[in-house]
């Protein structure tokens, strides 16, 4: 028995683990009950947001491309404070960048979130087609042309009409890309129509099996993906069992060839 094989794949791939987050601003709810009897707290600042934030903080050195959805780009339901932001640098993480999306006045102001060890070669956003404006798409590309990586992080709408434009939406943006990624809260199973119509219409492909992350304290439905294309090669996708908001952080370990996408950056210390 010969181990060449094994040496050649080292050459040729590398790995990368990526998360997925919902993380609801900071805030932490353990039964449905709490929607109601914590409502005021969702839009006033407080000291259990921040502990919730520092305990995620601790989490994300493990990864190398994190995907935050429903975090305060900077309201009075934070204290003004940037949560993608607070994360990465209490995470010691080097790069960050957020898409915020719906404000409502001064109380919250919702956004998707990029935090990364690999330097981002463009960012971009997106606005999704919806009803009510204020779901958007944020794209991250590491690295130029074929040889790049494209990961878009998203957090699509309740209802199925409005979410089925947004994949179509977003669809058409990842087709260009053959080494693609869509991460976040995406409101609906993999096995759904508008899904289904996701993975014709671009590389992406279905998850062989379900990973439900929500609710967080009785997981029993998908909600939450980490989607990657024909190119990438999953290894292993996961639920952590830590809960830091109703949805399960959902985390993933991929395979990509070395040519594709920039080495993960040392931050200097």
């Amino acid at each position: 028995m010969t181990r060449a094989a094994p040496a050649q794949a080292a050459t040729t791939e590398r790995r990368l683990r990526l998360l997925s987050c919902n993380i609801l601003a900071g805030a932490s709810v353990q039964r449905y009950s709490e929607y109601v009897t914590r409502s005021i707290n969702a839009v006033l600042p407080g000291r259990s947001k921040l502990d919730n934030l520092d305990r995620l903080a601790e989490v994300l050195p493990q990864f190398d491309v994190i995907g935050l959805q429903e975090a305060d780009a900077g309201s009075l339901r934070s204290g003004f404070l940037n949560q993608t932001r607070y994360l990465a640098e209490t995470a010691g993480m080097p790069f960050w960048s957020h898409q915020p999306n719906r404000p409502m006045a001064r109380l919250a102001h919702s956004a998707n979130g990029l935090i990364s060890r690999l330097e981002p070669s463009t960012v971009l956003d997106y606005p999704l087609p919806s009803r009510i404006p204020g779901r958007g798409a944020l794209l991250a590309r590491f690295g130029e042309g074929n040889d790049s990586l494209a990961v878009m992080i998203a957090h699509l709408s309740l209802s199925a009409p409005a979410r089925a434009r947004q994949l179509a939406f977003i669809a058409e943006v990842l087709q260009d890309y053959p080494h693609a990624i869509l991460m976040g809260d995406l409101n609906t199973e993999a096995n759904s129509a508008e899904m289904r119509h996701l993975f014709a219409k671009c590389s992406l492909i279905a998850p062989v099996q379900p990973t439900p992350t929500f609710p967080s304290w009785k997981p029993r439905r998908a909600l939450d993906h980490i989607l990657t294309s024909e190119a990438i090669h999953l290894d292993k996708l996961w639920a952590l069992p830590q809960a830091f908001s109703d949805h399960l952080p959902l985390a993933a370990e991929i395979r990509l060839p070395t040519h594709v996408a920039p080495r993960a950056h040392k931050l200097r210390r």
